[in-house]
């Protein structure tokens, strides 16, 4: 007997704001399958507003409305049983984010959760890491966002610790990241890593699955520290409009793929990590498989 549910996410990111409609497919006998159907986003920069003016302007929370809107009526077409939306850094940060959050239920119906930085670790951990990695290696999951990234300690295929840092793209390209809270990420890292004889990185987010594509590498095979390097060193090299016109990059991944790329390499310093895996999952995914475990609360359409 085959059964087959729609299931929804809805990301609402310092960078960008995502909806990932997801096939959950039941068989008797067989191990459920969750199959991306649709995939929408949004370049939405709350952070610029929050990190620096500390709440989110009229401007962008009218983009908002709009997309939560449009959204809904994706949810309604595509027939999804239950959703989830969760906002991170950004929503998390803003002064107004609870009556921009009432505002969009009014409008639209879309209820959002707007979920601390350790809940969030938690949810991406829950992404369906098995077909991804070696159940005997030891794994630093890192999640790059705009307003954080979420590190995750995985070994022999269970998650260890998780930590969120107010680390991201956004913050960096505003210049709001102290010395010292880098400083708290390394001996983070260190003191988390420093047990295991060998540790890889796992990549997520928007710009490490940008690097990967370019790079032509076949899924399940990593990117080196080598690559990442010299990709950083090249990015440096060129200006933003060129990054735009010759590296045919959007013109909201074109500023923050340096800083996010920055995290990465510096997780692998830090780690000792030779190789970076990039599995293209992220919160998303995360909030579906969660919906399906009944780990989090979520919304009957």
């Amino acid at each position: 007997m085959l059964k087959i549910q729609k299931y929804a996410a809805i990301d609402i990111g310092s960078n960008a704001v995502r909806l990932l409609i997801s096939n959950i497919i039941e068989q008797e006998g067989k191990p459920v399958v969750f199959k991306k159907n649709s995939l929408v986003r949004v370049p939405i920069r709350l952070g610029a507003d929050v990190f620096v003016k500390g709440e989110i302007s009229e401007y962008n929370q009218e983009r908002m409305i709009d997309t939560m809107k449009a959204f809904s009526l994706l949810i309604k077409s595509h027939g999804v049983a239950r959703y989830k939306a969760c906002a991170t850094s950004a929503m998390r940060e803003a002064n107004n984010s609870v009556a921009l959050a009432k505002k969009i239920h009014d409008v639209s119906g879309i209820n959002i959760d707007i979920i601390d930085g350790e809940e969030e670790a938690a949810i991406i951990a829950e992404t369906d890491l098995h077909t991804f990695i070696d159940p005997n290696k030891t794994y630093l999951y890192v999640d790059v966002g705009g307003g954080s990234t979420e590190f995750s300690i995985i070994h022999n295929g269970k998650k260890i610790k998780s930590r969120s840092f107010k680390i991201g793209t956004v913050r960096l390209l505003n210049d709001m990241v102290e010395k010292a809270t880098w400083k708290e990420l390394e001996k983070w890292i260190k003191e988390n890593t420093e047990q295991y004889y060998k540790i890889e990185l796992i990549g997520s987010g928007g710009n490490i699955n940008k690097i990967f594509k370019i790079s032509g590498k076949n899924i399940g095979k990593p990117l080196t520290y080598f690559y990442l390097t010299s990709y950083y060193k090249m990015l440096q090299s060129y200006s933003y409009e060129e990054r735009i016109a010759e590296l045919n990059l959007n013109q909201d991944r074109a500023d923050v793929i340096i800083p996010a790329t920055r995290i990465y390499l510096s997780a692998m310093k830090w780690s000792g990590a030779k190789h970076i895996f990039v599995p293209k999952i992220g919160l998303s995914d995360g909030i579906i498989k969660s919906i399906y475990h009944k780990t989090v609360s979520s919304v009957t359409v």
